[in-house]
């Protein structure tokens, strides 16, 4: 004996459509392969310091910048104690 199956209706309700009708594939393609798409994980406890990716941005331009100025004053100091 076949078990009774229900008939599957193709369509999303209209409340679930989201504008799909109007999605183009593949729009941000070339895009990404000229500028590069990372992605980063953040731990969830470092998430929580951060509004949002403007704010990560800003706090790892900040330590570049930092990192560069302590390289520039450890290759001077050893410049001075190299003579």
């Amino acid at each position: 004996m076949k078990a009774k199956t229900k008939r599957v209706q193709d369509e999303l309700r209209s409340e679930y459509d989201f504008d799909y009708s109007k999605a183009v594939r593949g729009k941000y393609y070339k895009r990404l392969l000229a500028e590069g798409a990372n992605v980063v994980m953040l731990e969830p406890d470092v998430a929580k310091a951060f509004i949002g990716s403007e704010a990560v941005n800003d706090a790892l331009r900040s330590l570049l910048a930092l990192t560069k100025t302590t390289q520039r004053l450890t290759k001077h100091k050893r410049a001075i104690a190299g003579r």
